[in-house]
């Protein structure tokens, strides 16, 4: 099993690229499939999530040619199944988006229900309410999501609650619908707006992506196309909660600085000091931070995938802090792995009041989730002592050489594989 091991008390210092926007590319990869002309993608983030579901692809038929490391040319004019492999999907949360890009291609798809992090309720109910409403029959048997129509209708489409991954699922499906789809409570996150674009230069007709309010004109076929993914919001937003708990001064490239304006502001009024650029920030921290609270929302709002790695960094601020998760039910579960590195933090129910401390101290824990597996990396790097995370194969899911990145930001991080190489590892750090 793989771990990370870590020396903390280095204030993290230098400059850090981001790279692909790990959601978009989820979506950005499904949708690929809707066109039989070779389909080229750039700025595809190299984790495991990308893998998997490329891998899942190829299952199917579909040729994907790496034109290196983060480009791929996917062609599926040889598409044989519409049927995805329980051994691939298993993993992932997004394996549903092929339910709306092979709905929307060959109006049928078979997919099993997603995996990804346990963090909580993420039914599909509107998934389903949109598909059902476009003219396909929904059904939920042996593990699977299955869909079928005859043929898809343009439909108003009204979400009872504002969902991403629904939200970016009926939208692939309607575009090849007939006839005009309205989707009113969309979500608006950027990823969102990137599938939009993604689809558009296939062409789509979509308009009012990063609205409430999506319009999309079915038409009847896509084309191939060549396209770049955005840079990633939470990838950036983790490197930048990272100075935050470590002290530093950081400069963060390539990304869209109006995508980070939430987790700026929050940053901003506890303490750091934000430069922002056309395609940077610099985030710079060494006073003492400050206590605030901290609502998670949709888009514009603060993104669920920054909670754990804010309540990091207030964790070490002064004061009493108060975090209220609004979007998922069960995403503290980290806490009691940031209590064994001191923390002092309550939860009850969606609620978490923190208490800050002058300082975490290292121990060996545990990464339950993607987004809270990096947060307990700040916490190990802003700890005394030495703090081993094991199953970092979360972590690896959604950030791009995680440990190579902090390294060269002055770190003292290394992955081990084996008992051996750990062993090895705490000789160095007596040294």
């Amino acid at each position: 099993m793989e771990r990370y091991v870590i020396r903390g008390g280095h204030p993290l210092v230098g400059e850090v690229t981001i790279g692909g926007a790990k959601n978009a590319a989820l979506g950005i990869i499904a949708a690929a499939i809707m066109t039989t002309d070779p389909v080229r993608i750039e700025n595809i983030p190299d984790v495991t999530d990308t893998e998997v579901l490329l891998k899942a692809e190829k299952g199917i038929g579909v040729k994907v040619d790496h034109e290196d490391r983060h480009t791929v040319i996917i062609d599926s004019s040889k598409l044989n199944s519409t049927f995805i492999d329980d051994e691939y999907m298993k993993k992932i949360r997004a394996s549903y988006y092929f339910v709306g890009a092979l709905l929307g291609r060959d109006k049928r798809a078979e997919v099993p229900l997603p995996g990804g992090c346990n963090i909580g309720v993420r039914g599909i109910d509107q998934h389903i309410k949109g598909f059902r409403a476009l003219g396909a029959k929904v059904n939920i048997a042996h593990g699977c999501i299955s869909a079928e129509a005859k043929e898809l209708h343009g439909a108003h489409i009204f979400f009872d609650k504002v969902s991403v991954g629904a939200t970016i699922n009926v939208m692939m499906a309607a575009s090849l619908a007939a006839g005009r789809t309205v989707i009113e409570n969309a979500a608006k996150e950027p990823h969102v707006v990137d599938i939009a674009n993604f689809l558009n230069s296939m062409g789509a007709n979509i308009r009012g992506a990063g609205t409430d309010v999506i319009r999309i004109r079915g038409v009847e076929r896509l084309h191939g196309t060549d396209y770049a993914i955005i840079p990633d919001q939470i990838e950036a937003g983790t490197y930048m909660a990272a100075v935050a708990a470590c002290q530093g001064d950081m400069v963060i490239k390539n990304v869209i600085p109006k995508h980070l304006e939430c987790i700026t502001a929050k940053l901003s009024e506890i303490g750091c000091q934000i430069t922002e650029f056309d395609d940077a920030v610099q985030v710079t921290r060494y006073e003492p931070l400050s206590s605030t609270q901290v609502r998670t929302l949709p888009y514009p709002g603060f993104p669920t995938d920054m909670q754990p790695q804010i309540t990091v960094a207030l964790g070490l601020a002064q004061g009493i802090s108060i975090v209220t998760e609004s979007i998922f039910d069960n995403r503290f579960k980290y806490v009691d792995e940031l209590i064994r590195l001191g923390a002092s933090i309550k939860v009850e129910n969606n609620m978490a009041l923190i208490t800050g401390v002058s300082k975490y101290t290292g121990a060996g824990i545990v990464a339950p989730d993607l987004r809270a597996g990096a947060a307990l990396v700040l916490a190990g790097l802003a700890a005394e002592g030495e703090t081993v995370i094991d199953d970092i194969s979360y972590v690896e899911r959604g950030y791009e050489d995680f440990d190579a990145k902090l390294r060269d930001l002055g770190a003292d991080i290394v992955k081990v594989s084996s008992e051996w190489e750990y062993e090895k590892t705490k000789l160095r750090l007596v040294e």
